[in-house]
């Protein structure tokens, strides 16, 4: 998958981009993060990038020269062009799933108040957050969003079904995990994951997962108990009953 980031900062996206798991999809050639500084594009002797939006306002708004020339410059006409935006859709997986069936996608990071709104009318920008509220630019947002698309191109995790398993994409939140030792101030491991009987764990594990669910996303846990309760063998049913009987 080709990913080209249009910034103000590039560097900021070194150490993301080159390290750990992003570091060894890239050299595995299975995604190609592709930088651009929209500066090198701006016609102004100053390198000046941004001016004040017409009818007053606070701030300054990034022009439109710079960013249509960076553009067409890598080329985006008839790519998925995203603008990262406190106004857009919220990113959630169904989102970041689409995202990674793409075998191109363009990002542009915002700074200041944002963008000249004919940048995104004329490239027909998807406006995408990661949340309400407010950051300095986008390159945070995009940094978020290319490591979650990246997880689910086929490679780049080291278990085929590992990224499908996490969390929200099961649609529960994950269970506890334990590694050693077997006890740390006198705090032991759940014996059940010491058995080596992996029916069991896998229950004990599903239970853990709707308890915190039910806790902490009561939002998802309803939308689990609505929408995959036939998916359900008998075994995860009863639990499940157990766990929504709960006080």
């Amino acid at each position: 998958m080709k990913i080209d980031i249009l910034t103000l900062f590039p560097e900021m996206f070194v150490p993301v981009t080159t390290s750990s798991i992003m570091g060894r999809a890239a050299e595995k050639n299975l995604i190609d993060i592709r930088l651009t500084d929209i500066r090198e594009y701006t016609k102004n002797k100053h390198r000046k990038v941004d001016d004040y939006p017409f009818g007053g306002g606070q701030g300054m708004v990034m022009m439109p020269q710079p960013i249509f020339d960076a553009l067409r410059g890598i080329k985006a006409e008839g790519k998925k062009i995203l603008y990262m935006s406190p106004r857009g859709r919220v990113l959630d997986k169904d989102k970041i799933q689409e995202l990674s069936q793409l075998s191109e996608l363009v990002i542009l990071c915002g700074h200041y108040e944002g963008v000249d709104q004919r940048v995104i009318d004329c490239w027909e920008m998807e406006e995408v957050s990661i949340g309400d509220y407010i950051l300095t630019g986008g390159e945070l947002p995009a940094m978020v969003l290319v490591d979650s698309v990246a997880r689910l191109i086929p490679g780049v995790l080291s278990g085929e079904d590992s990224a499908m398993e996490e969390s929200v994409y099961s649609g529960l939140l994950e269970y506890p995990q334990y590694t050693q030792p077997r006890e740390y101030e006198d705090i032991p491991v759940p014996e059940i994951l010491l058995s080596g009987h992996h029916k069991n764990i896998d229950l004990w594990r599903f239970e853990k997962s709707l308890e915190l669910t039910r806790k902490v996303r009561p939002d998802m846990f309803e939308n689990y108990c609505r929408e995959r309760t036939q998916e359900l063998d008998k075994a995860e049913k009863k639990i499940l009953q157990k766990v929504t009987d709960e006080k």
